[in-house]
């Protein structure tokens, strides 16, 4: 863990970003005072900027994520067989 002031961040901000990516975390202070720190992302999340936009939208409660783990599709329920729907079309197909 390392400790920085604002100035000293300000002027090597890429430097310190890329200590807390490879998973330090630094403590930025103002006047001797921890007021913010740089962790490294969480293991799990995605690199994908959208995925931090989606996590911000559900942090202010824009959006809820789904009450159910992700599964598959529901399954389908054809409205009527592959056959029924060939003879449909071949009397519409006739009209012409």
């Amino acid at each position: 863990m390392r400790a920085v002031g604002l100035k000293v961040l300000k002027n090597k901000l890429s430097e310190y970003v890329r200590l807390a990516a490879h998973g330090e975390t630094v403590l930025v202070t103002d006047r001797d005072r921890v007021v913010a720190e740089l962790v490294p992302p969480e293991k799990n999340r995605s690199p994908a900027l959208a995925d931090a936009l989606l996590a911000e939208a559900m942090r202010q409660g824009w959006i809820t994520p789904p009450a159910l783990p992700a599964a598959d599709p529901p399954p389908r329920k054809p409205v009527m067989s592959f056959r029924n729907l060939l003879r449909e079309l071949e009397r519409d197909r006739s009209d012409r």
